[in-house]
């Protein structure tokens, strides 16, 4: 069986979605959190992800080149 997240959405309901969903939701304001293992995350009440820093010299990631 795939990973489902909990959500709460906007109107209050509690539902299991697709992981690959999230992110859309998110940016189309329908949700008001979603469950981690940590605990609910409030959309705009707290942080969602860390920024990555730039890591420089060798074994620099191929993607912090386009964050300088």
């Amino acid at each position: 069986m795939a990973r489902m997240v909990n959500v709460i959405f906007i109107d209050g309901a509690i539902e299991p979605v697709p992981p690959s969903l999230l992110k859309e939701l998110i940016s189309l304001r329908e949700i008001r959190a979603f469950e981690r293992t940590e605990g609910w995350v409030y959309i705009g009440q707290a942080p969602i992800r860390r920024k990555l820093k730039p890591i420089k010299g060798p074994g620099q990631r191929s993607y912090d080149i386009y964050l300088e």
